[in-house]
């Protein structure tokens, strides 16, 4: 029997959901219950707290780029042998971008695939019985999902708690929970958002305290009998990969630099008969010799250039590798591959050199947004002419593109005009262009 389950939103980003989802992961898990988590859009980094506080693997569902069936197929994996799946939203719940109904990346997309009831939290400060309003919004505003009730964070004091729930009652929300003002509840993050699970000091403990204060301030019985039956929209898949392996034995990067793969990526590449065999560039590791394709993932190479630079026994061994079998880099494994990266206090630091790219971190804008690729030759990820979808993330940027053939051209969900992206040389392949999954027809 799948397993029930629920979503966790909220009317707009920074309203607490990352911190309460994680508290309730953990306090439902520390009950005696197992628990699974998954996350809303193109988020590295709550999965993996999503597994340290329930102690199981999470992973992502994106409307916008991942088809019905890959979608669905998650939420099935998520559901086997689970006794509650609590989602958690990305940035408010009917946050998206142009695209067909339940296509669109909002987290609204997935309370209506899976049928699973939407437990709202809002950010109560500075307002009163208005905040009844809002969520008064969020109950009508899409027919296909139900809010089953509201989480009440940053209230100030018991009267403020009164009058809010004063609102709530007039709209026939039930409040599971109202949270108090509290600074120790914050998670600590840098520029892409949380500091890794695996980075963060305490982590256990941390969830702990979470998952004490969620269970001192939100009814968990109502939570969880506010859980919803599983009843997928469409038919899960065992079929192709979300994305081709790149290989039979893949050589993956992994440490504090080079960290953002998505779940669902690695295991689609396990499900088609992959070996992934991870090192470490900051341990100064090389790319196993027995592997027959190398992948930089993206992560913050920037904080550790200096590293990265030194690291003889890396950067030899991967110019070694790539003389006769394919190496990808994305975003961040990218700027590894290219010729220098500028820390943040403007050092430039000699990359891998294979690629021509320059790019700096001491010149930063952020790049943020849903893209499909075109694949301008044949690769690792696919022939020339295959459509990827997939997203960009970073503060980084070019200060000199080099010589190189493009490795894409892409276009955004918001009409933009088709643009190269990335550079190839040889058996190298890299861009800021995350991939998610083959894309179906424009």
């Amino acid at each position: 029997m799948s397993a029930r389950g629920l979503l966790i939103a909220a009317p707009r980003s920074g309203s607490g959901k990352t911190t309460i989802t994680l508290g309730l992961q953990r306090a439902l898990t520390q009950r005696g219950l197992t628990v699974r988590g998954l996350k809303c859009g193109p988020d590295y980094i709550d999965p993996a707290f999503h597994a340290a506080a329930t102690g199981a693997p999470s992973a992502n569902l994106d409307s916008y780029a991942m088809p019905d069936a890959l979608l669905a197929q998650i939420a099935r994996e998520a559901t086997e042998g689970a006794d509650l799946v609590v989602a958690e939203g990305s940035m408010g719940l009917f946050d998206a971008v142009p695209g067909p109904e339940g296509h669109t990346g909002a987290s609204a997309d997935i309370a209506a695939l899976t049928s699973w009831p939407v437990v709202l939290v809002i950010d109560v400060s500075g307002a009163a019985q208005s905040v009844a309003a809002v969520a008064l919004g969020c109950k009508v505003y899409d027919p296909r999902i139900r809010i089953a009730g509201v989480i009440l964070n940053k209230v100030a004091s018991a009267r403020h708690e009164r009058l809010v729930r004063q609102g709530m009652e007039r709209i026939g929300l039930p409040v599971l929970g109202a949270l108090p003002r509290e600074a120790s509840l914050i998670l600590p993050e840098r520029h892409l958002g949380l500091v890794q699970a695996g980075e963060t000091a305490d982590l256990h403990a941390r969830l702990d305290a979470l998952a004490q204060a969620v269970a001192a301030a939100v009814d968990l019985d109502a939570v969880i009998a506010a859980a919803g039956e599983t009843k997928l929209v469409a038919a899960a898949s065992d079929g192709p990969p979300p994305l081709p392996a790149p290989g039979r034995k893949i050589a993956i990067a992994r440490d504090a630099a080079f960290s953002f793969v998505y779940p669902h990526v690695e295991a689609g590449w396990r499900a088609a008969g992959a070996e992934i065999i991870p090192f470490s560039p900051l341990r100064d590791e090389a790319p196993p010799e027995d592997c027959d394709a190398c992948w930089l993932p993206g992560g913050y190479p920037e904080l550790h250039a200096g590293t990265i630079a030194a690291a003889g026994r890396f950067l030899d061994g991967l110019r070694r590798f790539a003389e006769a079998r394919p190496v990808h880099g994305e975003c961040g494994g990218y700027m590894v591959l290219g010729s220098s990266l500028t820390d943040a206090d403007g050092s430039a630091h000699a990359m891998a050199g294979l690629l021509s790219v320059e790019t700096s971190f001491a010149k930063r804008k952020m790049n943020l947004g849903y893209r499909r690729a075109v694949l301008q030759a044949d690769g690792p990820l696919g022939p020339a002419g295959t459509a990827l979808t997939g997203h960009e993330f970073h503060y980084a940027s070019i200060v000199a593109q080099g010589e190189d053939p493009p490795f894409a051209v892409v276009t955004d969900p918001h009409g933009s005009a088709p643009a190269p992206a990335g550079s190839r040389r040889g058996h190298v392949t890299g861009s800021f262009f995350h991939a998610i999954a083959t894309a179906g027809a424009p």
